[in-house]
């Protein structure tokens, strides 16, 4: 049974769900994972009165379990109620991977649940200014 879990993991982290970026997110946040280098942008879509999760893109690289972490979490929020989105803990998203997670690992498998929060208590939409060498 375990095997058919990570398996959905991996196919989450070859081809991500809802990966990528929008034209105009109405809120996004940023979060980073040091002891891996896991990295993920959360971008959220609202409808116009606020009160519904049109849409949700993630960007970033990092491990198979933050970015499988990041996907199963978008496919889990996309259309709900702001209501339910807010709901979210860090247990349902450990719960989406159904694998056991030492404690390193639930670090990586929250690092998209920690932008989704960042950005629902009012980050900013804009993108980083682009860095030039």
């Amino acid at each position: 049974m375990q095997d058919m879990y990570q398996e959905r993991i991996l196919q989450h982290y070859r081809a991500p769900k809802n990966f990528g970026t929008m034209p105009e997110p109405t809120m996004a946040a940023e979060e980073s994972n040091p002891l891996c280098g896991d990295h993920i942008r959360i971008e959220l879509k609202l409808d116009d009165s606020r009160t519904t999760l049109q849409d949700i893109k993630f960007s970033g690289d990092g491990c198979a379990i933050s970015m499988a972490s990041a996907s199963l979490m978008t496919v889990q929020l996309r259309g709900k109620p702001m209501e339910e989105v807010k709901r979210m803990t860090q247990e349902d998203v450990i719960k989406l991977l159904a694998i056991p997670l030492s404690p390193v690992r639930i670090k990586c498998a929250l690092t998209g649940f920690s932008a989704l929060g960042q950005a629902l208590q009012g980050g900013a939409a804009k993108r980083p200014a682009a860095t030039t060498a």
